[in-house]
């Protein structure tokens, strides 16, 4: 029997990754807001709950950047055979 593996395709990595993170979470945050206003919440819990919302959500997805970028300059010096030093060593 024959088994898959589903792995999703390498996307390009965007240009501004961390800024295009923050504004997508700044948005998301400000959606909080508006929903509670519109629906007549306590809009003071909202901005409590979306600001906290903005800075775990944003520091989450840095961390998942860096950590993403690292790997894509490590597949990179592979791909030219090693890192400057490790060159030079040789």
């Amino acid at each position: 029997m024959r088994t898959r593996r589903w792995e999703m395709p390498e996307e390009a990595l965007p240009a501004r990754p961390y800024r295009d993170t923050a504004i997508f979470h700044a948005v998301l945050a400000a959606l909080i807001v508006l929903v509670a206003w519109v629906t007549a919440g306590d809009v003071g819990t909202a901005v409590i709950v979306a600001v906290g919302f903005f800075v775990l959500a944003t520091a989450w997805s840095f961390w998942r950047w860096r950590k993403r970028l690292e790997e894509e300059r490590r597949k990179g010096e592979r791909r030219r055979g090693g890192s400057a030093a490790h060159r030079r060593a040789r």
